[in-house]
């Protein structure tokens, strides 16, 4: 394993590992950067760094010696010491790898219920490491949060009961070019950190040299490395033991409660995490007391993820901000005095959240672009959309999402059925049940059961977009910008890719291709040009290319292809027989129709019955506007 000592640079990321090594009650670390940065070897070498754990002879939960809630506390032995674990929760893990399940063998050979522990038992007291933590399946990020929370593991399934400790050090690494995290899991890590490449040319070739001397000899770098982890290894475990007597002032605490408030953090996870945060940096510098300094440093680790952002814009803290929250707590008075100067309440107005950043109105939403007639239209205001899904279940099992249903080997278990073919995933108790009548001798091909499981799947969300004049038209296209950036928030949220078409002039281009970075598509939606005349079969015929290459590359990924328009057609051929050749796909479509003013033409309309989707406007595009229209109703 590479050393810790011997990784270059990454200060942030190895000094937010040390914290939560010297204090588990911090919560973890989440570390978000590009591909290539040492990300997973630094994670993987502090292991080496923890101090070994006492527990008890016998024990598969790890549990301390007096521990009287072990389920395996009947047969505990004497006690031994052995190191903390690293623990790896694959992407692509199932439920019964994580929480633990029914013992196959004991069930088949003795008839005996017993319990075989997964991930998380084996994580307790130690470190459970989720690489690309942003790729990992929902159900799992279920199971997680729940144990993250409670500090233990509840498992009721085949007819197992088991209650068991499950407090471990979460570490996480993600590309955020490939999705974001689901914000309650994001809450959930202590800290977080982002990582880049160096572009320092003597930084980058010491990287090198070590890697390279590395991989010629691993046995002898760790070697000669060796005494550097060793000494830092004491540096932590000397830093736990000054961290009960760390004291955290009614000042320092001040500047943390006003650092949190003036972020707008939501609840009071961030005040908590900051000081303990700030203690166990001051456990490790050698200092009972916790200062300025470390409330700062402890804020720039805790607070970048927590922080109100919308969810195409990264995580990361103004250090100017920052600077002037600490600057505002007012100097420790030992003695203050109730009926002097500063008693009650100021009557100075604070500032008020929703002014700009710069006190002035907002833009007009508009901007002039090269070319004639040509010119780019910021988005109007984003809402909450109604769920657009793809009709039926996807039963060969799609990508992990929240959009559409979908059969497969994740999800809420639903019953069970006689395979057909090779069985993919075995109902071990409808199996048993099945072959009751022939035991105990053996198990029939015709007992075996197929586990049935439904849950909810990612699709592709193809977004259409008409960009031609008269879409910009009145300011029109301010407003479709928002309500395609409202569907993007929603495509986010629901862990889909996405893929921008756009059509205007004589032509209709693939804006961007598909992708799992959503905040990507937000950003060339809102630099999209617009003016000339409209293509519209031109944008059905990309569209329909489109998805018939991606169907190649992800054939279990179902499509939603979302089409903002309002029908017009002025350049190339007739839409109809465009969009009958985009119905053959058997994508679902949705048409959001943009036309506006007193006289309708129905263009959208009629086209969204020509492609067998549902029509929308833009009005009935908003979950709140159609949950009013259903009250009043």
């Amino acid at each position: 394993m590479y050393p810790f000592s011997a990784v270059v640079g990454l200060d942030d990321l190895r000094l937010a590992l040390i914290v939560n090594a010297v204090s588990s009650a911090v919560g973890g670390v989440l570390v978000r950067g590009e591909k290539g940065t040492a990300k997973s070897t630094v994670v993987r070498a502090l292991a080496a760094l923890l101090p070994p754990v006492e527990t008890l002879e016998g024990c598969r939960f790890s549990c301390a010696p007096g521990d009287t809630d072990c389920p395996d506390v009947a047969s505990h032995g004497s006690v031994v010491e052995r190191v903390a674990r690293l623990v790896e929760l694959p992407v692509g893990a199932s439920e019964d790898r994580l929480v633990g399940s029914l013992d196959l063998e004991r069930a088949l050979t003795t008839g005996v219920s017993a319990y075989e522990p997964g991930l998380l038992a084996a994580a307790h007291r130690g470190v459970l490491y989720v690489d690309e933590v942003n790729l990992l399946h929902d159900h799992l990020v279920d199971l997680l949060l729940d144990a993250a929370a409670l500090g233990t593991s509840y498992v009721e399934r085949e007819g197992v009961s088991v209650r068991h400790a499950a407090r471990f050090l979460l570490v996480g690494t993600m590309n955020p070019e490939e999705g974001e995290l689901r914000p309650q899991l994001l809450d959930r890590f202590g800290l977080t950190v982002e990582v880049a490449a160096t572009r320092d040319p003597q930084l980058r070739a010491e990287v090198v040299r070590r890697r390279l001397a590395y991989e010629a000899a691993p046995v002898e770098f760790a070697a000669s490395w060796a005494a550097a982890d060793a000494a830092l290894a004491a540096d932590i475990a000397a830093a736990r033991d000054l961290l009960p007597k760390v004291v955290l002032p009614d000042r320092a605490l001040q500047e943390i409660t006003t650092v949190c408030a003036a972020f707008d953090v939501d609840g009071l996870r961030a005040d908590l995490v900051t000081a303990k945060a700030a203690l166990a940096l001051a456990a490790w510098a050698g200092r009972d007391e916790v200062t300025t300094e470390d409330v700062r440093t402890a804020s720039r680790l805790a607070l970048p993820h927590r922080r109100r952002r919308t969810p195409f814009e990264a995580p990361g803290l103004d250090e100017d901000q920052l600077q002037e929250a600490l600057d505002s707590v007012p100097p420790s008075d030992p003695e203050p005095d109730d009926d002097g100067p500063g008693s009650g309440t100021s009557s100075e107005a604070a500032p008020s959240p929703e002014a700009g950043v710069d006190g002035g109105a907002p833009s007009s939403g508009s901007a002039p672009a090269p070319g004639a007639g040509v010119r780019t239209q910021q988005p109007g205001e984003t809402f909450r959309t109604v769920q657009l899904t793809v009709p039926g279940v996807n039963k060969r099992g799609g990508a992990a999402g929240r959009r559409s249903l979908a059969e497969g080997g994740t999800g809420k278990l639903t019953g069970s059925r006689l395979p057909v073919g090779k069985v993919r995933s075995l109902h071990l108790m409808a199996t048993l049940r099945a072959a009751a009548p022939n035991q105990p001798f053996r198990v029939r091909s015709q007992d075996l059961r197929e586990a049935v499981r439904e849950g909810r799947e990612g699709n592709l969300v193809l977004f259409v977009v008409d960009a031609s004049g008269s879409m910009a038209a009145r300011q029109r296209m301010a407003a479709v910008k928002g309500a395609v950036l409202s569907l993007l928030t929603d495509a986010y949220q629901r862990r889909d890719k996405v893929a921008l078409v756009s059509f205007r002039g004589s032509s209709a281009d693939l804006v961007l291709p598909p992708t799992s970075s959503v905040d990507a598509a937000a950003t060339r939606l809102t630099d999209l040009p617009t003016g000339g005349r409209t293509p519209l079969a031109a944008g059905l015929l990309r569209a329909a290319e489109v998805l018939r290459v991606e169907a190649v590359r992800d054939p279990a990924r179902r499509a939603l292809v979302v089409i903002v328009t309002d029908g017009r057609h002025t350049s190339g051929a007739s839409p109809e027989v465009a969009a009958a050749h985009l119905a053959r796909s058997g994508a679902a479509c949705v048409v959001v129709d943009c036309e506006s003013g007193p006289v309708r033409l129905g263009l959208a309309t009629l086209l969204g019955q020509q492609l067998g989707g549902r029509s929308l406007t833009l009005s009935e595009l908003s979950a709140d506007a159609l949950t009013s229209v259903v009250k009043a109703a």
